[in-house]
């Protein structure tokens, strides 16, 4: 008899981030100006007879939104539950059991249970550190990602966040490009090259149009940030399609309910006033924070996101003091490369100000 929970399974944990009500929480990376009012508009005029019926399998709708948004084609999107069920369905349809998913750590912490849920080997691979304690140094070399991913026999999966999560930072194209280029050079059994661009709408540039034109590349994006729909969970992945259709074979059927599709097109439709004035504020918001930051002592990691990740001395006890105070951030302790640190959501100027000055009342703690 099998054993249950599967041994692999045996070690994981449920994620289970500190989600108590906070007056301020600049925790999670979501929009906090709100949601896209075209997206509300979507949710509150919906007939109630659409909650009677199953979704479309696919959400056809939302990747014709997603095609013209981008300029890619139909073909080559895949929609999901979230950004995270596209990174789960990735990873169960490139990988046989044994493979690994090359990463960078600090990244996205999920990667790694996402790997073992699917009998992958998580191969973490560092570059040189730096002396800078804004930077986390010099990137691995793009023939060593690739071989960290496919080992002997070859496969695997190239994860890299771009812009970086918890760190922020935008590895530059042309090293991107180089890790595509290695991995499509490996022959029919080379490593896919699995982007996450959860926090590229934040950033100057992205891979979208070169995924849709790979078979070797999957971009995976989420309506979770700047679109303010992190409730509704939706995502989108991007890819030849070929790849595509292999993603939406492990990702399986119905995974995008009526709502969300609805409150997802909307959005992307209307993307031209709204989207812009709120990505405006954000980057303001960040240089702001930044500056204010700096000027404090502290040394925040240079950042394309849409938050700072910031290095200090004990990160539960500001972590613990700030929401005492009525701020909520991230903590992270013992960070590859950085030590302790929080990491702050970028959010309208009033909730930057309340952050501050919580953080002024700690000032020689941190």
């Amino acid at each position: 008899m099998s054993p249950f929970p599967r041994p692999v399974y045996a070690p994981l944990e449920p994620y289970a981030p500190d989600r108590r009500p906070v007056e301020v929480d600049l925790s999670d990376n979501t929009n906090r100006w709100g949601a896209h009012p075209g997206a509300m508009e979507a949710v509150r005029s919906a007939d109630p007879e659409e909650l009677l019926r199953y979704p479309p399998v696919y959400a056809d709708r939302l990747r014709a939104a997603v095609a013209r948004r981008h300029d890619v084609p139909v073909e080559a999107v895949a929609t999901g539950c979230g950004s995270d069920d596209l990174l789960d369905s990735a990873f169960r349809a490139a990988g046989e059991a044994g493979e690994g998913v090359a990463y960078m750590p600090p990244t996205f912490s999920m990667v790694e249970i996402f790997a073992r849920m699917n009998a992958l080997e998580a191969r973490p691979v560092f570059g040189e550190a730096s002396d800078d304690p804004a930077s986390l140094g010099s990137l691995p070399d793009p023939e060593a990602m690739v071989d960290a991913a496919a080992g002997p026999a070859g496969g695997g999966l190239v994860y890299i966040c771009r812009p970086n999560n918890p760190t922020g930072e935008l590895q530059p194209r042309g090293w991107v490009e180089a890790v595509i280029e290695e991995a499509e050079g490996r022959g029919e059994r080379s490593p896919i090259v699995l982007l996450d661009e959860a926090y590229a709408d934040y950033a100057p540039d992205n891979f979208l149009r070169e995924a849709a034109g790979s078979r070797r590349v999957l971009v995976v994006r989420t309506l979770s940030k700047l679109y303010g729909l992190a409730g509704l969970r939706v995502g989108f992945a991007v890819g030849a399609p070929e790849v595509i259709r292999e993603v939406e074979k492990s990702r399986g059927p119905y995974k995008v309910n009526r709502l969300a599709e609805a409150a997802a097109v909307a959005a992307l439709d209307d993307a031209e006033g709204w989207v812009p004035e709120i990505r405006s504020a954000t980057l303001e918001g960040r240089a702001r924070l930044a500056f204010e930051l700096a000027s404090r002592g502290y040394t925040p990691i240079g950042s394309s996101a849409n938050f700072i990740l910031v290095p200090v001395d004990d990160a539960a006890f500001v972590t613990a003091a700030l929401r005492q105070d009525g701020v909520a951030v991230r903590p992270f302790l013992e960070t590859p490369g950085i030590g302790d640190a929080i990491r702050i959501s970028i959010g309208p100027p009033e909730e930057l100000d309340r952050l501050l000055k919580s953080l002024d009342g700690l000032y020689g703690y941190a």
